[in-house]
């Protein structure tokens, strides 16, 4: 990928999916292997993953495999073997969080750093740039500042060996910095960095403050918003990004198929504005439905901290999806709602997601198998699917939402994107008959020829144009015909079943002439001798699960290395979660807010907080000079007792200084 190239990355849980993903305009998918992928139920066959490349490089969209899990010592060989499986399936890189595997026998294959390898600063990103790292995520908690100081720490864009800056720009928010959630294996065993997690980030708290008292009841203070950049794709290239990040390893085709053509007909905006950049592959999309985020699943949306500190980035009400207004209950009966929509032209579909908020302000669903329209004026009877007695305070006035349009969903189902690469082709008579040039946007060509003695057409003035007609005919190719130039000697009849076979040979030897160009991505080399890691002491929040990645920190002047979370180590109370968002500032309980104030200023402290749900009890404390939230607490006791997942101890005090 070059540096003036801005690439789309769509996430695929399936092949068929990634195929969808890259016929809607995805220059890069990305996708779980077999094993070592950070989500646990949505692993691909090798023979999949191969489908998968054979259709992405045909646009010369590219494909990365996620092996992006901490492994174990008895981990690596099978990795190495699976890394070695996927170079000869054609994936082009590999994503990773345990820098073990960059000191094993890997293939020639490009690296990129997942964003489990929490990159938030300027000197760790170009650490692993240095390292050998071609492409690293940023965290998603960055400013646009700190994502410019990130690009300006890696040296020229063109330099041999720059790192690509990827960021993301849509879906599920952790609220945790990435691979710094360990709640998860603290209170379950099962681990967030080996692609576990439980989301404990989505249950309701009590949240009480120092001295006891509950300043919020059942909310889900550590729930975000979704993720939505669409409004900062400009400033985002500025600051230096190239690579734009969907979110989405677990989400459906409709979902994959509706934000990807939602940020490819963003992008091309952009890329028609400023002619000094290009895509990172070959086509252009056309869509059959009109792309739009609200239609998805989503939790509302924030850009996050990309502007800077908001307010409003939680999702505290409620986890699920709590769709768009449509209109309000004007009536119930004892199997139906009448409701008045906003719109009279709005139309409510047998099988719509209807839902609403209780008194409590739970989200309450409301499923419709059937609906009526009862004038033309916006009134509608619909017929839930459960029994009306189950709807808590359902009544007159109540707001309702739709979260599911059936209509939308049945149109994602059909064929709703097609992507053809344009070609210019050029009909030419010489001595022995015809030849048949298609050469394609990205400069590849195929020729086919026909020999034969030539026809005079009957009908002259009809000729060139039944020519031109017949050769455009592409049909279900990968390409679309930009110009048909016809050098011939004079007006010519072809008969259509000889050009339909020209037509076809030329379409397969510029196929051909495709696949033969492609180019593995290259792999970056490390800086030689090798650089030092930013700091020379780490905690179990580096993740060093095995032995090769506690020799790769030692080579790289780490001298203190402590084992990973999960190795059971850590016996007492630590931060199971480092977040930059903040229970306090969300509360407006925040000091900072306070300061000013009158009659509060001084009055307000960052004092711990507690959490609870149930039994379980976590610690909330402050840390206001870099403005960071730590979520405290310890391994459970039957956690700690069930055998590690990884028997492994590293030296935790400086190793003594030889005599």
């Amino acid at each position: 990928m070059l540096p003036h190239q801005l690439e789309l990355l769509a996430p695929a849980r399936d092949a068929d999916i990634g195929i969808e993903a890259v016929n809607h305009g995805a220059d890069a998918v990305y996708i779980g292997g077999p094993s070592f992928g950070a989500r646990t139920s949505a692993d691909n066959s090798v023979a999949d993953i191969a489908r998968l490349a054979r259709h992405a490089h045909r646009y010369n969209s590219r494909i990365f495999v996620t092996m992006n899990t901490i492994l174990r010592d008895d981990e690596l060989e099978p990795a190495r073997k699976l890394a070695w499986q996927l170079y000869d399936a054609g994936v082009d890189a590999l994503i990773v969080q345990d820098m073990g595997l960059l000191e094993i026998d890997l293939p020639p294959i490009q690296l990129h750093a997942s964003t489990q390898t929490d990159i938030r600063t300027p000197e760790k990103a170009r650490f692993l740039q240095d390292a050998g790292l071609s492409q690293i995520v940023l965290a998603r908690e960055l400013t646009l500042q700190q994502i410019a100081a990130i690009d300006a720490a890696l040296g020229p864009k063109d330099a041999p060996g720059r790192a690509i800056l990827e960021f993301f720009v849509h879906g599920a928010l952790c609220v945790a910095y990435s691979g710094q959630c360990y709640i998860s294996h603290a209170h379950t065993g099962r681990s967030a960095n080996r692609g576990d997690c439980s989301q404990a980030c989505r249950l309701p708290y009590e949240v009480k403050d120092s001295q006891g008292r509950i300043v919020a009841h059942d909310k889900h203070v550590l729930s975000m918003k979704d993720n939505n950049q669409s409004d900062n794709l400009r400033e985002i290239i500025d600051a230096g990004v190239r690579s734009f990040k969907i979110e989405g390893r677990y989400k459906d085709m409709a979902y994959v198929k509706n934000i990807t053509a939602h940020y490819r007909v963003l992008l091309d905006e952009i890329l028609e504005e400023r002619p000094e950049l290009a895509r990172a592959s070959s086509g252009e999309c056309t869509f059959h439905f009109q792309p739009d985020p609200n239609q998805n699943f989503n939790r509302e949306f924030t850009d996050y901290f990309v502007q800077g500190r908001k307010e409003d980035i939680g999702a505290f009400d409620t986890p699920k999806n709590p769709g768009r207004p449509i209109g309000f209950v004007t009536t119930t009966g004892p199997n139906f709602v009448e409701l008045q929509t906003d719109d009279k032209d709005t139309v409510i579909h047998n099988g719509d997601g209807l839902c609403y908020l209780d008194l409590q302000k739970e989200l309450v669903g409301l499923q419709i198998n059937r609906a009526e329209a009862v004038n033309k004026k916006g009134l509608w009877r619909v017929f839930p699917k459960d029994p009306m007695e189950g709807f808590k305070d359902l009544r007159k006035g109540v707001q309702i939402n739709r979260n599911r349009d059936m209509d939308w969903v049945r149109g994602l189902e059909k064929k709703s994107a097609e992507r053809r690469i344009g070609a210019w082709l050029a009909l030419d008579e010489t001595a022995d008959g015809l030849t048949l040039t298609i050469t394609d946007e990205d400069g590849h060509s195929g020729t086919a020829t026909l020999p034969g003695a030539l026809q005079d057409a009957k009908d002259p003035s009809q000729a060139e144009a039944k020519l031109r007609e017949n050769l455009s005919r592409l049909g279900d190719t990968l390409f679309q015909p930009l110009d048909v130039a016809l050098n011939l000697n004079g007006p010519r009849f072809v008969p259509a079943s000889q050009l339909n076979a020209l037509r076809r040979d030329a379409v397969e030897r510029l196929e051909a002439a495709r696949a033969a160009a492609w180019h593995r991505l290259p792999r970056a080399k490390p800086v030689e001798p090798p650089v030092n890691y930013p700091e020379d002491t780490l905690t179990y929040l580096a993740n060093v699960f095995n032995h090769k990645a506690r020799d790769f920190y030692a080579k790289h002047g780490v001298k203190v290395i402590a084992a990973a979370y999960e190795s059971h180590e850590e016996e007492g109370e630590v931060s199971l979660m480092i977040t930059k968002h903040c229970v306090r500032f969300s509360l407006s309980l925040c000091p900072k807010q306070a300061k000013g104030v009158t009659g509060v200023q001084g009055t307000v402290k960052a004092e711990p907080m507690q959490l609870i749900n149930g039994k379980e009890k976590l610690t909330l404390r402050f840390d206001c000079k870099p403005c960071e939230m730590h979520v405290v607490g310890k391994i459970k006791r039957s956690v700690m007792n069930a055998a590690p997942a990884s028997p492994v101890t590293f030296y935790r005090t400086r190793p003594a200084t030889p005599a």
